[in-house]
């Protein structure tokens, strides 16, 4: 692009150069006041007078931009901080230096000048390239994110999407929603420069494939329509700046209606600077070491996922402690089961929100992060049904034994028997509850052994006793259950096998 660029607009070649910091060939550039030569005053002339000073030594160049990477904006994006830059939807960039998910980044007009320099969120841009800036293609993707962004408000049926599968085995997909389902199509190639969908129709490129079954039926499942609304994402900070400095004061908050309450914490809908919406968990216990608790915090502030609850900021400079998370508009995944849009979901879709759970806990499992309370009460639903996993790691954070007292029970339904006997969590202990949230979900929010009290239900399942399968239950899905639910901890599936599983349960054999 850049090259073009310079072609179409010679009279900017030297502009450019210093932009890119380019050095001009031998020879160019090199002006009167260059070697010594006659660019320097002569002060020991007659009437030369005093010397004058030198001018300032020029400021050190910029840093270098990345070479030929050009990126557009997908949206626009409005400034937090005194560094964040803000920008419209189709703005360029060059990218300057990447820093996690906050780079820093020069905004450029379409003549390669720069216009302004500052900190952008990552997951805002994309490379501008012939394929990236088609509105279709979609980057790197799972199946679960593609059907999330075909089923949202604003697509019809015959939305489509093209994306790279997030297996590494697959390559392109081509995902389209048809009769309010999402089907997928492995985009197979003969060679670097021959695309097929079907056999027998290939094409030179990924826009010609696109282009052929927007006017063709594809696989007798209709034509491609328009092209896949993009979901605005959500920042994982609150700015940049809280990356790193994530205490901040009570007073930027405002704290609105009241959204849950548990042993350990309320859950308020709030505000920060009147300017994003979060949910403000304000602990009750009020004999927290203030050390201990910050860096309890800070190891969960690095945990990163797109099923996972993301963790904004604390307030510790008084009690009772704050914790600021992101808001999920839809709350607890119980209370959705429970209520009207629960029942409506169909058995894919139950799969689906399962398989999101696992995702997270997957990505928990590797960082060997245990969760030890996992339910449906503590995941939380967002727009278009996203699924993440909340309150992990807070029964260590607040440093309180789990559920002590006589009129606090230890959720037994939920809880594995090796750490309800012997106070043993792991990952597999948590496996043992996902059992149990698997459970949850495919009975719309139905209570675990309901025909048992919580006291009995140890001593029921240590004898043996495991739940029937519900009446929307698969047989494999229940084998599955069964397998979460093995009395000896090493015989249980870890959480990269559970997601596998219900990845492969949830779709149609023609996905990847």
């Amino acid at each position: 692009m850049g090259e073009c660029l310079r072609k179409a607009c010679p009279c900017l070649d030297a502009l450019w150069q210093r932009i890119f910091g380019e050095k001009p060939p031998e020879g160019e550039g090199e002006g009167r006041g260059s070697g010594g030569g006659k660019g320097e005053e002569d002060s020991s002339r007659p009437g030369g007078g005093e010397e004058r000073p030198r001018p300032a030594s020029p400021p050190p160049p910029p840093p270098p931009l990345e070479s030929g990477l050009m990126y557009t904006a997908l949206w626009s994006f409005q400034s937090r901080h005194v560094d964040e830059l803000s920008f419209n939807e189709g703005d360029l960039f060059s990218v300057v230096s990447r820093s996690g998910d906050w780079w820093t980044a020069r905004k450029i007009d379409k003549n390669g000048c720069v216009l302004d320099t500052g900190i952008v969120p990552k997951n805002y841009l994309d490379r501008a390239e012939s394929l990236q800036i088609q509105p279709w293609y979609f980057g790197t993707m799972n199946r679960h994110e593609a059907q999330s962004h075909l089923l949202g408000s604003g697509n019809d049926n015959g939305a489509f999407l093209v994306r790279r599968s997030a297996k590494d085995d697959i390559g392109y997909v081509l995902s389209l929603r048809s009769s309010s389902r999402v089907k997928h199509f492995k985009v197979l190639k003969a060679d670097e420069r021959n695309f097929y969908v079907e056999h027998g129709l290939h094409f030179t490129s990924l826009i010609d494939l696109v282009e052929h079954y927007r006017a063709n039926s594809l696989n007798n499942t209709g034509t491609l329509g328009v092209s896949c609304k993009r979901k605005k994402p959500s920042t994982r900070d609150l700015n940049h700046f809280t990356v790193d400095e994530w205490e901040l004061p009570k007073e930027e908050f405002t704290l609105e209606e009241e959204l849950g309450s548990g042993y350990f914490a309320d859950v308020y809908r709030g505000r920060w600077k009147n300017h994003i919406n979060v949910a403000i968990k304000i602990i009750k216990n009020s004999e927290l070491n203030h050390r201990e608790f910050q860096s309890e915090v800070q190891i969960l502030k690095r945990l990163r996922h797109r099923h996972l609850i993301s963790l904004f900021a604390v307030c510790t400079a008084s009690a009772p402690y704050y914790i600021i998370t992101e808001l999920m508009e839809k709350g607890s995944l119980l209370s959705f089961l429970r209520g009207p849009e629960g029942p409506d979901q169909d058995v894919v879709s139950l799969i689906d929100m399962a398989a999101q759970v696992a995702d997270g806990m997957a990505y928990l499992e590797e960082q060997n992060s245990i969760h030890r309370d996992l339910a449906a009460r503590n995941v939380l639903v967002g727009e278009d049904n996203i699924c993440k996993v909340a309150d992990f790691g807070l029964a260590r954070v607040i440093k309180e034994p789990f559920y002590i007292t006589e009129d606090k029970k230890i959720p037994f339904k939920w809880t594995a028997p090796e750490a309800i006997s012997h106070g043993k969590f792991s990952n597999k202990s948590d496996v043992w509850s996902f059992g149990v949230l698997l459970y949850e979900i495919i009975t719309c929010g139905g209570a675990p052994y309901p025909a048992f009290s919580n006291q009995e239900v140890y001593q029921q399942v240590t004898d043996g006793y495991r739940m029937p399968a519900p009446a929307k239950c698969s047989s494999s899905l229940y084998q599955l259950m069964l397998k979460c639910w093995s009395l000896e901890p090493d015989d249980r599936p870890d959480f990269k096998t559970l997601k596998a599983k219900l990845d492969s349960s949830s779709y149609e054999l023609e996905s990847d």
